[in-house]
């Protein structure tokens, strides 16, 4: 009971390392890359670079991030009730501190000549760095607050997804960007930020769990069963089903492979079965034994 209690400590300080570490990495990417060549990503540092630098409110973007931050979360509160957890707080007062260190304490925009790199290479790197920073944070269970919470306000009392809310919600926080530079190319830059940093994120977060359902029509699939049980490692399943217009009984194989099993469980098909239908399509999540723990 104590090692197990020991455990959970040792693993809850862990996390907590890593959600650091990944908000410093993001907010890393926005004082040295993004914001010296005045290129404005999306959510609430979005926010905050726009009324800083454009409508020159005499703030730290830190400060800025913190006092709107902190009144979405009063709102979440009020709206929504205590679905926000330590973890929220932590991230938000985390980002704020962070961007402080980056831009008061250490004024890291010195480090690099942006000039140098040119603005593309510094939407690119800076969209990396956070997607990366982002992806860890999420990963461990953090978040830095933002923009989702306006999300989950709007989902309340109307049917629209999240996610589509904070797509839009950042495309019009790039767009006010135009305020910061006075140049179309930086706007254009912010939504090159906002493609990179996603696709950065999904890796960090899929890429090396990313999973396939593929599903065998052969005459042959007690043969590519065991075949892929035997040379693959992995299970495979047997269902009965029945053609709409043959009204022929058969069976269906269903294989569940992770992305380094699938070429070899394709050449186990193909060297049994080369008349085989199949069909293969990536899993949102597979959870369970030999794949990912599921976690709440």
């Amino acid at each position: 009971m104590k090692n197990e209690k020991q455990k959970n400590v040792r693993h809850v300080i862990l996390s907590y390392v890593l959600i650091t570490v990944g908000i410093l990495t993001y907010t890393f990417a926005w004082s040295a890359f993004m914001l010296p060549a005045k290129i404005v990503g999306g959510g609430v540092s979005g926010i905050s670079s726009v009324l800083n630098i454009a409508v020159g409110i005499p703030l730290p973007i830190g400060v800025l991030n913190f006092i709107i931050n902190g009144i979405l979360l009063a709102v979440g509160f009020k709206v929504l009730g205590s679905k926000f957890g330590a973890n929220t707080i932590y991230g938000i007062v985390m980002s704020s501190l962070c961007f402080i260190l980056w831009q008061q304490v250490l004024h890291v925009e010195n480090l690099f000549d942006v000039a140098q790199f040119g603005d593309f290479m510094c939407a690119i790197i800076g969209g990396a760095l956070c997607g990366g920073g982002i992806g860890l944070t999420f990963a461990m269970g953090g978040n830095s607050g933002g923009t989702d919470i306006i999300a989950l306000i709007i989902n309340k009392y109307h049917n629209v997804s999240p996610g589509k809310v904070i797509l839009y919600l950042d495309i019009f926080i790039i767009g006010c960007s135009w305020f910061v530079s006075h140049r179309v190319e930086n706007v254009i830059f912010g939504y090159i930020v906002m493609v990179t940093m996603t696709y950065v994120l999904d890796m960090v977060l899929d890429g090396n769990k990313q999973s396939y359902q593929v599903m065998v029509f052969s005459q042959k699939n007690d043969e590519i069963g065991e075949a892929v049980t035997r040379e693959v490692g992995r299970g495979a399943t047997l269902l009965d089903a029945e053609g709409c217009y043959t009204k022929q009984q058969q069976k269906v194989l269903i294989i569940m492979v992770h992305r380094t099993d699938k070429p070899h469980v394709m050449q186990i098909i193909h060297r049994i079965d080369q008349n085989a239908f199949i069909s293969v399509s990536k899993a949102q999540g597979v959870y369970g034994k030999n794949f990912e723990k599921l976690k709440l």
